[in-house]
């Protein structure tokens, strides 16, 4: 699709968003509020894994540290979101960056599991610290301006937050910088023959990840008025890869798709069963066995038979 397509289409989906209030449904804004933090959360990530070719077992832990550093910079400390917010996001990508910087000078899965093992680390940080973080209390009772106290006003203010992230990581995406990334991961090795900074690469994604990472747990954070350890361990790294995965990796919407479909899945589902770890998992089972493409990889299976037909 060309790009003005794609500028069409986005302006499209952000009028729609805007207008869902009007629909009076609070479920629906509060639901459409959390889906579009997920997708900028998995759109991080897929700077990373889709772009890269790095797998992350630990973004969970840039999403926490953005949460929790805008968290107790508003609710402790009584700072303005103004500056709240943008110190959250910088500090996850400093974080990112001295993490990326021993992460990239491995590969494949020793590269997945370091990160695994500072993502539990930072988890751990949050466990034990009670005295800031809250412990496995967690930090409750966050404070926002009044005029994001209201659940539409804060609808309003994420998807503003949302459409401008999601607009510059389209920009670095698509950009040189983007398509260096691509070449890297399609041949490592090709791209340094030819003068790529492979490592320096890859350090870079990883730190342009963590901090949009950071802004998604910020918005998290004050939607739920709160932060909680589960928000760093593991199992959350776990569920954005997934979503990646679900939607399609080499895909720039697919994240974005994935991260709206399970998400509202496992809302459905948790008001029938408890077994969501369950449903989850036949998921991935799905997409690795039958969709390894991803949702988007079957639009395009389904368009390609079209066209021949």
């Amino acid at each position: 699709m060309p790009r003005r397509s794609y500028l069409i289409a986005s302006a499209v989906v952000v009028l729609l968003l805007a207008l869902l209030p009007l629909a009076g449904s609070r479920h629906a804004v509060d639901l459409t509020t959390e889906v579009m933090i997920y997708a900028l959360f998995a759109l991080s990530l897929n700077v990373l894994v889709g772009y890269t070719g790095n797998v992350s077992f630990g973004h969970a832990a840039y999403f926490a540290i953005g949460g929790y550093t805008c968290a107790i910079l508003l609710t402790t400390h009584g700072w303005p979101l103004v500056l709240a917010m943008p110190a959250a996001v910088l500090l996850a990508g400093l974080v990112a960056g001295v993490v990326g910087f021993f992460c990239v000078r491995l590969t494949q899965i020793y590269f997945a599991m370091l990160t695994l093992a500072f993502a539990m680390l930072v988890w751990g940080v949050a466990f034990k610290w009670k005295e800031v973080t809250g412990g496995d209390d967690g930090l409750t009772g966050v404070k926002l301006p009044a005029m994001l106290a209201n659940h539409v006003n804060y609808f309003y203010f994420t998807l503003v937050s949302v459409a401008i992230a999601i607009a510059a990581l389209w920009v670095i995406c698509h950009s040189a910088f983007g398509l260096t990334l691509v070449a890297v991961r399609e041949n490592n090795v090709r791209a340094g023959f030819i003068g790529v900074d492979t490592r320096r690469m890859r350090w870079a994604a990883f730190t342009v990840a963590g901090a949009f990472g950071g802004l998604a747990g910020a918005l998290f954070g004050m939607y739920h008025r709160g932060m909680y350890i589960e928000n760093a361990f593991w199992t959350e790294s776990a569920q954005v890869l997934i979503m990646v995965l679900l939607g399609g990796l080499y895909s720039f919407v697919g994240p974005i798709i994935g991260a709206a479909v399970l998400h509202l899945l496992q809302v459905f589902t948790n008001q029938y069963t408890p077994y969501w770890p369950t449903v989850l998992g036949l998921i991935l089972l799905v997409i690795v066995l039958v969709l390894p493409d991803g949702l988007v990889g079957l639009v395009n299976r389904f368009k390609g038979r079209g066209r021949r037909s």
